[in-house]
């Protein structure tokens, strides 16, 4: 489980650090950084599928997604004696993404690479620098299992009885490619490997189509499906799933929580699967066509929690979207049960699901509030803020 998520450089987020637990709660109001930080979690998830350059690229470069205010704030500034203005930066450009936890703790460190050669025009493509996995909550170069520095990456030195010596595993790594996804020597490098499965297997959900050409209210090719896709296309398969490998029980609790009185099923044509709701009252089910957008999207968080795969972290971006204040409770009991087996982050401006959620005794929540363009957490000072060092460069 994450205990400690810190960004540093992206967008608002220019040094946060942020203690998780079991279901983690951001609120904050518009513009505060909670988009932000549900994208800079996709972008630690894109380091493990070295996509992290690409996704950087589709959010408009490196330069687009870095913090745009002053190197540092200064007391006067905050105060109102002076108005904010730019330094000279004494610092190299930095994008730094990373979590402590358990078993293990990673971090990743992107920047501009070195003054190109005449003959490239891709100079703006981000670099990663650094790369460390560690034991503990807090790095430490004895606590250090796999380092990488640029091209460079070694396993923790070897301890003998005279010297230490670090084991090279590599000193040819593209400067675009994460160790994660570049090495796996599962003999030499077991930590590197549990961390990129274990960063894999997150899964983020940011709402889903509900509208008449949405893929899940046509009925589809039906095959065993344990984890919902992030456009709910293979919605009645993975309902169907549910019941057959997941928690049936579960799945008709939510339901008749959500919809009293109802059940849902699914209904099978040549091979291809649609939904069923059935509804207290009427003489026959409906079909995914016939579902309102709110039933619908809440069919498709109940397929997407109630998974028989559980991962070790799911993040959601404003699941109470397009739902009638009504199901707001009933989500929330669906996501304080899912949490009994998973990490959960939910980014949401519901006031009606953040009180739900809060009469849950797990639930933790990090109120987001922005101070001279930069996102800081309500109620965190330095003697509360969970301890974290970035390795140097």
């Amino acid at each position: 489980m994450i205990e400690t998520l810190a960004i540093s450089g992206y967008r608002s987020l220019r040094n946060i650090v942020l203690p998780l637990g079991r279901l983690n709660l951001v609120t904050g109001a518009n513009g505060t950084g909670k988009s932000s930080l549900y994208r800079a979690l996709r972008l630690l998830a894109d380091a493990a599928l070295n996509t992290v350059v690409g996704s950087l690229a589709r959010e408009g470069g490196l330069a687009s997604t870095l913090w745009a205010g002053p190197e540092t704030i200064a007391r006067s500034v905050r105060l109102g004696e002076h108005p904010v203005q730019g330094t000279p930066r004494q610092k190299a450009v930095s994008l730094k993404l990373g979590f402590a936890g358990q078993p293990f703790s990673y971090c990743i460190d992107l920047g501009y690479p070195p003054p190109p050669p005449p003959s490239t025009l891709f100079y703006l493509d981000p670099e990663i620098k650094r790369e460390c996995i560690w034991h503990g909550s807090v790095y430490r170069r004895a606590a250090v299992l796999v380092d990488r520095a640029h091209r460079v990456v070694q396993l923790a030195p070897a301890k003998t009885a005279k010297h230490e010596e670090p084991a090279l595993l590599t000193k040819e790594l593209s400067s675009t490619d994460s160790m994660l996804a570049s090495i796996a020597d599962p003999q030499r490098a077991p930590e590197m490997l549990a961390v990129r499965e274990s960063i894999r297997r997150w899964r983020f959900y940011e709402g889903f189509r509900t509208d008449q050409a949405s893929p899940a209210r046509i009925p589809q090719i039906g095959t065993r499906t344990p984890v919902l896709d992030d456009e709910g296309t293979d919605l009645p398969a993975a309902l169907q799933t549910i019941r057959e490998i997941g928690d049936p029980a579960a799945l008709d609790r939510t339901i008749d929580d959500a919809f009293p009185g109802s059940s849902v099923g699914v209904e099978v044509q040549n091979g291809r699967f649609e939904v069923q709701l059935h509804q207290h009252g009427l003489l026959r089910p409906l079909g995914a066509a016939e579902l309102s957008d709110g039933t619908l999207r809440f069919l498709l968080w109940t397929a997407a929690l109630l998974t028989p795969r559980p991962p070790a972290l799911m993040v959601l971006n404003e699941p109470e979207t397009s739902l009638h204040p009504d199901l707001l409770p009933a989500l929330a009991r669906l996501i304080a049960l899912a949490a009994a087996r998973t990490q959960i982050v939910v980014v949401s401006h519901s006031l009606s699901l953040i009180e739900s959620l809060e009469k849950n005794e797990s639930c933790r929540r990090l109120h987001l509030e922005k101070s001279f363009g930069e996102t800081t957490v309500a109620g965190q000072t330095r003697f509360n803020t969970p301890k974290w060092e970035w390795p140097a460069r």
